[in-house]
């Protein structure tokens, strides 16, 4: 099992006096490419939880893909953090995610992921 901690976004929670107001903005996407079923797990290097129901995903380089559950799963956009179990060397859209609660630690929902899509975050 595989836990995400957004640490790029409670460094800068800590950072900016303003960032807090901003926590549930999801900035907008523009697709740049195709869905993909799968993306390598050696190529994420940071999970960016933006609300119950949107995941983006920067991998290699400046590259994204945001993922839009097909539900919304609960706690996700307050907690920020989840976990993934896989025997693959992948994550895909079929895998299933449980959000991760860190006051008292213990597992939350669990759901879904779906497509990942290419996209340019705005800035």
């Amino acid at each position: 099992m595989r836990i995400l901690f957004p640490i790029a976004l409670a460094i800068a929670t800590l950072a900016a006096p303003g960032a807090a107001r901003d926590r549930n903005a999801v900035p907008a996407a523009t697709p740049a490419g195709e869905p993909q079923t799968c993306i390598p797990l050696r190529s994420i290097r940071e999970s960016m939880v933006r609300s119950d129901q949107i995941i983006d995903f920067r991998v290699n380089g400046n590259r994204y893909y945001r993922v839009t559950l097909p539900h919304s799963c609960p706690n996700l956009g307050f907690e920020r953090r989840f976990s993934y179990a896989t025997s693959l060397s992948q994550l895909c859209a079929q895998d299933i995610i449980t959000v991760f609660s860190q006051t008292p630690p213990m597992a939350g929902a669990s759901c879904g992921l779906a497509p990942f899509q290419p996209v340019t975050l705005a800035k």
